[in-house]
């Protein structure tokens, strides 16, 4: 296949998707876009917004778009792990009176899982997805059992209402490739909501891609290659937020951070790139692509003090302030000594 003919596959399938998504979501075109790489690079995705931001219904509607098999899971204090991975049950044959195992099957078992407010459950129950979105299996008893493929979890959780709710740990945060940020609407953006919702106007969502293209698709990405300066401007970017580091770190970070990202994130921020240049009608990646995923991978994997807290420094304030003294050309990067450190070490 062709590079042309692998860029305008990506591309109209992206075209597609959109086009369906605009009966149902109005705007957050950067939202869905994140959303889409992540599906092409075979990653995960948490997306935080207040209540009324269509955030269930944009994944829900991206499933249909998509011909894969959807499951919610609304997540509540008292939801235990068998009640998503699935149980063992005993079941009797009636003809011999014989009685047998069988294993059955929980929400899990689905190509895209809404994790609906995932932050409303205990961690016994959360920690029972990392096993599926590390490994894409579930063990039940002594039984491994494999999920659908493709397969992504694609979670919500509420920022503002922190009473009754259990913060994702750090070890589950990592396994998302992003974490997008769902936005209020722009007025205009508000104006065609409230028109779309307040008529009778009905949605025609029809499929565009099946699952086997998508693992298609997902293969082509991984596919794309990437130079050892864009690897080097990834690491640079990183390894920058590892307070612990001896040499070469910032001191805005040695201040600030608690914990910084570990090699996760470099290896979303490649897969991401490699995802996001063919979209843009490209083969090969650049550092742009790079900073316009920075924010996403890394938002969720550092880890502020309560110094960073108190004086409001966010994560992404941090993550930009690192790319405007990230030298983008390869003689500048080499010839930094602070990056000289990082790659030495």
């Amino acid at each position: 296949m062709s590079n042309d003919t692998i860029i305008s596959k990506l591309q109209f399938a992206r075209e597609k998707v959109l086009e369906q998504l605009s009966q149902v979501i109005v705007g957050q075109t950067e939202v869905i876009d994140e959303l889409l790489i992540s599906v092409f690079s075979r990653g995960h995705c948490l997306l935080e917004g207040v209540p009324g931001l269509a955030k269930t219904l944009m994944v829900s509607t991206l499933s249909r778009s998509l011909n894969l098999r959807f499951s919610r899971i609304q997540f509540t204090p008292d939801l235990m792990p068998a009640d998503i991975t699935g149980i063992d049950i005993i079941e009797e044959n009636r003809e011999n009176s014989s009685r047998n195992y069988r294993f059955l099957e929980g929400p899990l078992f689905a190509n895209m899982v809404l994790a609906d407010e995932i932050n409303r459950t205990p961690p016994k129950t959360q920690s029972a997805l990392l096993e599926a979105m590390q490994e894409h299996r579930v063990t039940v008893g002594r039984n491994r059992h494999l999920l659908p493929e493709p397969f992504f979890v694609l979670a919500t959780q509420n920022p503002i209402e922190q009473e009754g709710t259990y913060p994702l740990p750090e070890a589950q945060q990592d396994r998302f490739m992003f974490k997008v940020f769902v936005r209020y609407p722009t007025f205009e953006e508000e104006f065609e909501i409230v028109q779309k919702t307040t008529s009778v106007e009905t949605d025609n969502i029809q499929p565009v891609l099946e699952a086997t293209e998508i693992e298609e698709l997902q293969k082509i990405v991984r596919q794309v290659p990437t130079g050892d300066h864009i690897t080097r401007y990834a690491l640079a970017l990183v390894r920058q937020t590892r307070v612990n580091e001896k040499k070469g770190i910032p001191e805005i970070v040695r201040e600030y951070v608690s914990w910084g990202a570990g090699p996760r994130a470099v290896q979303y921020l490649i897969l991401g790139s490699k995802a996001r240049a063919l979209l843009c009608g490209r083969t090969h990646v650049i550092c742009e692509d790079i900073q316009a995923l920075a924010k996403p991978v890394l938002r969720h994997r550092l880890v502020m003090n309560f110094l960073a807290e108190s004086e409001g420094l966010t994560p992404d304030i941090l993550t930009e302030k690192l790319l405007e003294s990230t030298p983008i050309s390869e003689d500048e990067l080499f010839r930094d000594p602070r990056f000289q450190s990082l790659f030495a070490s």
